[in-house]
C-alpha cells in the first residue's frame, strides 16, 4: 500500500472516501498500533481508530522498561520470559533512538539474597542468548555504593548488577503509528468507535464518530480487531452484551522525583515489596521514576488517579532504601496506569497473567487482551495471523522482526540531547528552530522542550490538543506537572496558530489541561 502523510486531514480524507478495509482495529495503544503496523507491512489495507490520542491510556503510563520480567522466572513462566527477552532484543535493534540498555542493581541486605537472586539472573542471562545485553555480575558493598551513593548503607552486604531495556513508551507509540502510515495504514486519533456493523450475524465493520468535527462514518472491514486494552470488555459488550469479562484490571502508580535522590545512570530493583511486586527506582529523562503498585480496579477509566494508600505505600517502600528520604513536596508528578490483566483464579493482582490472549466471538470479533509493551510485536503477529483466517484474507508472512521503526538511524550528534528520542527526525526540528529562531526557546525554564517541537508535533505527529503535546509528544506532564501547567497557555497559542483555531479554543484547551494536570500534582 502507498504511504500516507502523517497528517490527520489526509487520513480523514481516506476514511471519508468510502474505502473498505481488510482489517479495522479499535484502539491506539501498544497492541493496536503493533497490529496496524504488522498488517499494513504484510500488504493488507488497514484502518486504526483511537477515541482519544495514541497511547492515551495504559501505553503511556508504564514503568518505562523493556524487560524480560525477572520475577516471572520465580513464577515458573519461562516461556513468557523467553519471549520477552527475544522481543527486548528486537526492540533495541529496531528502535535504537528510543530503547537502550540500563544497568540495574539489586542490593543485598540479607546473606541469602545474593546467591538466590544471582542464580536467577544467570538463568535470565542465558535465556536471552545472542539477543542479551550485558551479563550480570556480583558487586561488593563498595561497588554498590560507588554506583548508588544515596543507597541505604545499614545492613548492605553487596549486590548484583544486571542489564535490561529502557524506553519512552508514548514516543514509541507515535513512531509506530508513523511507521504504519508509511506502509499505507489509515491511522486516526480522536475518532471514536460508536458501534459494530453486522451482516448475517457477522461483524463486518464499524460505526465511527469524529470527536473533532462531529462527522459520523460507517466503514466496512473483513476483520475487526478489538485492541482497546483495559476497555476490551466494553467493546466486547457491543458485540455480545452478556459476554463474561476476560480482564481483571489492576492499577499501578509511579512517583517522579528529582534525579538527585538517586544520582547517576543506574536503576535500583527491589525484588519483593510488601504487596508482592517488585519496586523500581529508575532514572528517566533526567528524573527518577519510582513504582509501582498493584491495586485491583473494578471499573476502568480513561484517566485513573493515584489513591492515597498507593502513594503512602510507595513512600513507605522507597524510604527504606535511600539515605535521603523524599517528602511529598519533592514529587514532581504522580501518574497512574491500568494493566489489562487476564482473569484467572489468582488471589492477588501480582499473580494474574501477563500473557496475552486472543478471543474470537461467534460473530467474528477478534479481541486481543493482556500482554505488555515488551511483547507488543509478537502479540501483533499472533492477532494478525488470526485476522487473516477470520477475514478470509491471503495469509502472508510477518516481516516486523527486522523492520526499523520510524526515526531509527538518527545522527549520533543527538546522543546527549533530549532530541535523541526523535531519532532521524531531530534534524527537522533543528531546521524549524533555525528558520524561526524564536522557536528555539524553551517552553518553560524547568523543561528541556523547545517551541519548535510543538510545531513538529502538529505538522508531523498528528498532535491535536495541548494534552497531546504535553502528555505524550513531550513527556512534560509526567516529568514536571507544575511546569507543564505553566507551559500550557504558550502551547495552546502555538497549536492554535498551526491548526487555525481561535482564542476561545485556546482558552478551552488551557482549562481542559489545567483540570487534567491537577490530578498529577500530589498536593493540588
Amino acid at each position: 500500500m502507498d504511504a500516507i502523510p502523517f497528517r490527520r486531514e489526509c487520513h480523514l480524507d481516506r476514511l471519508a472516501s468510502g474505502e473498505a478495509f481488510d482489517i479495522a482495529i479499535i484502539g491506539g495503544g501498544a497492541s493496536g498500533l503493533g497490529a496496524a503496523l504488522d498488517a499494513a507491512s504484510r500488504g493488507h489495507s488497514v484502518l486504526l481508530v483511537e477515541q482519544s490520542d495514541f497511547a492515551k491510556g495504559t501505553s503511556s503510563r508504564s514503568t518505562k522498561l523493556v524487560h524480560g520480567g525477572v520475577r516471572y522466572l520465580k513464577q515458573g513462566n519461562v516461556a513468557l520470559v523467553l519471549e520477552a527477552l527475544r522481543e527486548r532484543g528486537l526492540l533495541c535493534r529496531n528502535a535504537p533512538h528510543l530503547v537502550h540498555s540500563l544497568p540495574f542493581v539489586i542490593p543485598s541486605y540479607h546473606w541469602w539474597e545474593g546467591p538466590f537472586y544471582g542464580i536467577g539472573l544467570k538463568v535470565y542471562d542465558g535465556l536471552a542468548g545472542r539477543l542479551g545485553l550485558e551479563p550480570s555480575r556480583w558487586l561488593t558493598r563498595e561497588n554498590v555504593l560507588e554506583l548508588l551513593p544515596n543507597l541505604e548503607r545499614e545492613g548492605l552486604g553487596g549486590g548484583i548488577i544486571y542489564h535490561d531495556g529502557q524506553f519512552d513508551d508514548a514516543r514509541l507509540a507515535v513512531n509506530l503509528a508513523q511507521t504504519a502510515a508509511e506502509h499505507g495504514a489509515v491511522m486516526l486519533n480522536h475518532l471514536r468507535c460508536d458501534g459494530l456493523l453486522k451482516e448475517n450475524g457477522h461483524v463486518c465493520g464499524l460505526r465511527l464518530v469524529d470527536e473533532e468535527g462531529g462527522l459520523e462514518f460507517e466503514v466496512r472491514a473483513r476483520a475487526v480487531i478489538n485492541a482497546t486494552g483495559v476497555f476490551a470488555d466494553a467493546v466486547r459488550a457491543l458485540d455480545e452484551p452478556e459476554a463474561p469479562p476476560l480482564l481483571s484490571p489492576s492499577q499501578g502508580i509511579h512517583l517522579v522525583l528529582p534525579a538527585d535522590f538517586l544520582p547517576g545512570n543506574t536503576a535500583v530493583m527491589i525484588p519483593k515489596t510488601d504487596d508482592g511486586r517488585v519496586l523500581f527506582a529508575v532514572p528517566w529523562h533526567g528524573r527518577l521514576v519510582v513504582g509501582t503498585t498493584d491495586t485491583p480496579v473494578k471499573r476502568p477509566v480513561l484517566e485513573p488517579r493515584a489513591l492515597p494508600e498507593e502513594i503512602d505505600f510507595l513512600f513507605n517502600q522507597i524510604t527504606r532504601y535511600l539515605t535521603r528520604d523524599p517528602s511529598r513536596h519533592d514529587v514532581l508528578s504522580v501518574f497512574a496506569g491500568l494493566r489489562p490483566l487476564i482473569k484467572a483464579g489468582a488471589e492477588s493482582p501480582a499473580a494474574l497473567s501477563r500473557d496475552h490472549l486472543i478471543s474470537i466471538s461467534a460473530s467474528g470479533l477478534i479481541t486481543l487482551g493482556g500482554g505488555k509493551w515488551t511483547t507488543y510485536r509478537k502479540m501483533a503477529e499472533d492477532v494478525v495471523d488470526h485476522a487473516e483466517m477470520v477475514g478470509g484474507l491471503e495469509q502472508r508472512a510477518c516481516i516486523t522482526r527486522d523492520l526499523p521503526v520510524h526515526g531509527a538511524g538518527g545522527a549520533p550528534a543527538d546522543e546527549g540531547s533530549h532530541l535523541r528520542v526523535y531519532g532521524a527526525d531531530a534534524a527537522g526540528i533543528r531546521s524549524l528552530a533555525a528558520l524561526a529562531p524564536a522557536l528555539g526557546a524553551r517552553l518553560h525554564p524547568r523543561l528541556e522542550f523547545l517551541e519548535a517541537e510543538v510545531i513538529w508535533h502538529v505538522r508531523q505527529e498528528m498532535a491535536r490538543t495541548v494534552e497531546d503535546v504535553l502528555a505524550r509528544r513531550t513527556r512534560a506532564l509526567l516529568l514536571d506537572a507544575g511546569a507543564s501547567l505553566e507551559a500550557a497557555p504558550r502551547v495552546a497559542e502555538l497549536l492554535a496558530a498551526e491548526l487555525g483555531r481561535d482564542a476561545s479554543w485556546q482558552a478551552h484547551q488551557v482549562r481542559l489541561f489545567h483540570h487534567l494536570a491537577l490530578g498529577y500534582l500530589l498536593d493540588a
